[in-house]
């Protein structure tokens, strides 16, 4: 667990040395009244953060692979338990999505890019669990002249 003191930004202003040696031991959250807190970190303690990031995650790649996605879904059942509405062809695509998410933002050092794929797949998961929504979602569009719309996806 990180130790962080939180200063005042009018306090960085007046003495940025002192928060400068508070940095040096570890992170700083600078709070301002107009707008969000800000974080101040060593730039080698950052780094070594961030090359910890991607060891765990290929790690994790390499664990996932070799459990296979059936045994990774049921390992997340723990964490996420909307996994299990989701169809068992899902469920392996949500695994391999998720890995490489973890990836990703480890390697770009962008935790976004897994939050906006947990989200997608959540919502997946929503979808799924309402009979009627997948149902009225998963039926061909048809227009207004009685064309059925084609499914982007068969492009």
């Amino acid at each position: 667990m990180s130790i962080t003191s939180e200063v005042q930004w009018s306090e960085l202003a007046r003495d940025p040395k002192s928060v400068a040696a508070i940095a040096d031991q570890h992170e700083v959250r600078v709070k301002r009244r107009d707008g969000a807190d800000l974080m101040l970190v060593r730039a080698d303690h950052h780094a070594y953060r961030h090359s910890g990031a991607v060891t765990a995650a290929r790690a994790m790649r390499s664990l996932f692979r070799h459990a296979g996605p059936d045994a990774v879904a049921d390992a997340l059942l723990d964490e996420f338990p909307w996994i299990s509405v989701l169809p068992k062809s899902d469920r392996t695509l949500f695994v391999q999505e998720f890995v490489q998410a973890i990836q990703v933002s480890a390697e770009l050092g962008q935790w976004s890019v897994l939050a906006q794929t947990m989200h997608e797949w959540a919502n997946t998961a929503i979808v799924h669990a309402d009979p009627e929504l997948a149902r009225a979602l998963s039926t061909p569009i048809t227009v207004t002249d009685g064309r059925i719309v084609p499914n982007p996806m068969d492009e």
